[in-house]
């Protein structure tokens, strides 16, 4: 009987999962759904070379990543250190390298800033230069947020192997414990 209730306990919380919004759940990288994401990018060393307060030429791949994503129904948005008129000049920029941003150093396009709330951005994923480990390529970023597997021979950026689903748990659970009856 406690087998049972276990089982019924671990099916409706494995079913209330289910329907929680995704930024709800925490995942690792390659286990998520990249069902339209927010994602915030950062300007001078890592979509152009770090030449700040002049803009860098633009870095390998980056543009066409951002498009790749954009295409894909991502959000982006443009956190830079930037302000004023070297904030337009790296949003001008990239207007004429094809990116329009979603919003520009706040969460979203309405949000007024204020000192009320957090500077952070709300995000999903964040791409910037100064990560631990440092820039990984925009190609790696890409084929990262895809869901390519071990694109990468840096050993903090490889997969995991997945772990079994909790119905495919419960599954063994029982047969284990059928096997031992018999």
């Amino acid at each position: 009987m406690d087998n049972l209730l276990y089982f019924l306990f671990l099916l409706s919380y494995h079913i209330f999962l289910q329907t929680l919004p995704f930024h709800f759940c925490n995942f690792a990288p390659n286990s998520f759904p990249l069902d339209k994401k927010t994602i915030a990018v950062d300007f001078d060393g890592t979509i152009v070379s770090n030449a700040y307060p002049d803009i860098g030429k633009p870095l390998l791949f980056a543009f066409d990543t951002l498009k790749k994503l954009q295409n894909e129904g991502h959000l982006l948005i443009l956190w830079t250190y930037r302000s004023g008129e070297k904030l337009d000049e790296a949003v001008n920029f990239c207007k004429k390298n094809g990116i329009t941003f979603y919003a520009v150093n706040k969460s979203y396009p309405e949000e007024e800033m204020s000192t009320k709330i957090s500077r952070k951005i709300n995000a999903d994923l964040f791409i910037d230069d100064r990560n631990i480990g440092g820039m990984m390529g925009w190609g790696e970023i890409y084929h990262l947020l895809i869901g390519e597997k071990n694109m990468s021979k840096r050993p903090h950026l490889q997969t995991k192997k997945t772990k079994k689903g909790l119905l495919s748990r419960i599954e063994e659970m029982f047969k284990d414990q059928n096997d031992t009856d018999v």
